[in-house]
């Protein structure tokens, strides 16, 4: 069975080695094959594991990656229930990605095709080796994996310089948040000497109260940068310059669910930590309202999920700073279904619209792309929280818990909740109803995506529909909380204090709160019309002007630091040396070729002149 667990990520692994080395040689269709069953076995092998409970109470150790003097850090898999709920998110999600890019990333050159789903098959494989770690430092691996195909995927068309950017700057935010992720490793190796998770947590109580605090924190900056949260989010919604797929891979099934996974699964250092989980729900609900905010006013179909994936991760961390680690958990999977639909489902629409994303020029779609407007339905109705798509048993076991928690915190999650129902339903109303605004070329050109589009998108709202049932409360269906239940070996379950009748109450709040957005963008949208300019739109339409401060404090400061330093400490000091002594060298062999003239008279001369001052020198020693 180890074996078998191996070829989870290995699987994949081999894919992206054979699309990668014969992207040149292979068709589209042997590539397409290849991409996804790798991906496929990989679902199934993790099926089986879920089906029959291969678990293992140890981790698998199959070899020693580092051993030096008392370090001992194996090469090991941790198999337990929260991996193995990751290990179906990721393959399952992650394949049916794989099948919608056959046909979305069919028009791409052969070479391309294959460097494209090499790629894919190589982040996938990053993402279950970050899952499946036994320790934080394959755990590491694989997070630095992830972060290298995102830039790998992000800046795909790299002939595009803006593209390309997008691609650095991601690749730059992670890397901060990944030397803090980095410090914390090597904090418990000087603490502890191992850094295997059941060593860790088995020996929590030789770890003072600073270092768990120190320890706790640094991770922390490690998923705010994976995660995307205050203040290393930005990256993420200019990561929308990678083809349609990619982004609902990044958002649905792989890179910014590690951070919340990493936290999940150091719930032990966690509870030791209040004052680090105060901080982690004060940024999460800081950043789920900020990026929502945004999120009301971008016209890119993309950028509006972008944050919106934004804002959901927030409540995440909104939840694991509550103590709410099944609820995070929760919504992870649930996010994934309904993030990856309305992601995929964006992609159909900028298929069918032969590129064009400004949301401004389209309309009407819904008659030419019923599946895809229908599917994308469900995922604004999940996303909204409305009962009883998924989204709603997740959001509302998060806001219950800030509820519990933080009073302040859980009216910033249901305004946060309010402003996403409000948005997601804008983007649907102006993209699909009231009349086309695109060209006359491009309305000829719309029609609905081929079956291997359109059938993940069908699977993926029967996902969003009926995905959150494995979470109902208590409340409303006893024994109904199967996922809490699944994951209490591993994951502390809260235990809620308060009464049934609150709960109930709460959630009707929500609900119709939530409703009553819909209603409102219902009013405000059902006929397009331009949107009315104010300081405060301005103001979100330009994203908090959060790109330009950093812009202004930290870019142009490095950049003038690095010009000052270019000038007087490169070419002035560095540059000036090395020169110098060259043409010192240089200028000295040319004097000292005088010396070889040829000429026997010179050579007598220079040695009556050597003569003379030896002779002369000898005198003046000896007296």
């Amino acid at each position: 069975m180890n074996n078998l667990i191996a070829l989870i990520p290995l699987l994949p692994f081999i894919g992206f080695l054979i699309n990668g080395l014969g992207r040149k040689a292979l068709s589209k269709g042997v590539v397409s094959i290849i991409g996804s069953g790798t991906v496929l076995a990989s679902f199934i092998i993790s099926v089986l594991i879920f089906v029959y409970h291969y678990y293992s109470a140890t981790p698998i150790r199959y070899f020693d990656f580092i051993h030096v003097g008392t370090l001992n850090i194996p090469f090991a898999f941790q198999v337990d229930q929260l991996s193995t709920l990751f290990l179906l998110i990721i393959t399952g999600v992650g394949f049916l990605i794989h099948v919608y890019s056959t046909s979305y990333m069919h028009e791409e050159k052969s070479e391309h095709f294959g460097r494209y789903f090499a790629f894919l098959n190589l982040f996938v494989f990053s993402m279950l080796l970050l899952v499946l770690g036994a320790n934080y430092i394959i755990m590491f691996i694989g997070w630095e994996g992830v972060g290298l195909c995102s830039y790998l995927l992000i800046g795909y068309w790299f002939k595009n310089i803006n593209y390309t950017k997008a691609a650095n700057k991601a690749f730059v935010m992670n890397r901060i948040g990944d030397l803090g992720f980095l410090l914390a490793v090597f904090w418990l190796i000087a603490r502890l000497g191992t850094v295997s998770y059941d060593e860790v947590f088995s020996n929590l109580g030789k770890l003072s109260h600073g270092d768990i605090l120190g320890i706790t924190l640094l991770l922390f900056v490690g998923a705010t940068g994976k995660s995307a949260q205050i203040p290393l989010y930005t990256w993420l919604p200019d990561a929308m310059a990678g083809p349609t797929p990619v982004s609902a891979l990044i958002h649905a099934a792989t890179m910014v669910t590690a951070g919340i996974y990493m936290i999940a699964r150091s719930n032990a250092l966690y509870a030791l930590a209040p004052v680090t989980n105060n901080i982690i729900a004060i940024i999460g609900a800081a950043t789920a309202l900020l990026a929502a905010t945004i999120a009301l006013r971008q016209n890119d179909i993309k950028k509006v999920l972008a944050y919106s994936t934004v804002s959901q991760l927030g409540y995440m961390f909104l939840a694991l700073g509550s103590g709410a680690y099944v609820a995070a958990v929760f919504h992870v999977m649930t996010h994934a279904f309904f993030k990856a639909l309305l992601f995929l489902g964006s992609g159909s629409v900028i298929h069918a619209m032969s590129g064009q994303q400004d949301i401004r020029y389209m309309g009407g779609l819904s008659k030419k792309l019923k599946v895809t407007y229908i599917t994308f339905l469900i995922g604004c109705l999940a996303i909204s929280g409305i009962p009883p798509f998924s989204g709603f048993f997740s959001k509302d076991a998060i806001l219950l818990s800030a509820y519990e928690h933080n009073k302040i915190l859980y009216i910033i999650g249901v305004i946060t909740a309010a402003l996403t129902a409000f948005y997601m339903f804008r983007l649907l109303f102006i993209t699909f109803n009231g009349k086309f605004r695109g060209t006359e070329e491009e309305a000829h050109h719309v029609h609905e995506s081929p079956a291997a589009m359109t059938l993940p998108l069908i699977i993926l709202a029967i996902l969003s529909v009926i995905g959150g049932f494995v979470g109902v409360p208590g409340v409303m269906m006893r024994g109904g909380e199967k996922l809490a239940d699944y994951l209490s070996p591993v994951v502390p379950v809260m235990e809620h204090q308060v009464a049934g009748s609150t709960e109930m109450i709460l959630m009707v709040i929500t609900t119709v709160i939530a409703i009553a957005a819909i209603a409102i963008a219902w009013m405000r949208y059902k006929t397009y019309k331009e949107e009315s300019v104010s300081p405060v739109s301005t103001f979100f339409s330009n994203k908090w002007y959060v790109d330009e401060l950093y812009d202004t404090i930290i870019v142009k400061p490095i950049q003038k630091l690095g010009a000052i330093a270019n000038t007087y400490f490169e070419r002035l000091g560095i540059d000036a040396l090395v020169n110098g002594v060259g043409k010192m060298v240089n200028y000295g062999s040319r004097q000292m070729r005088w010396l070889q003239s040829g000429q026997v008279g010179s050579y007598v001369l220079l040695m009556v002149v050597s003569m003379v001052v030896f002779f002369v020198l000898e005198f003046f020693l000896k007296r």
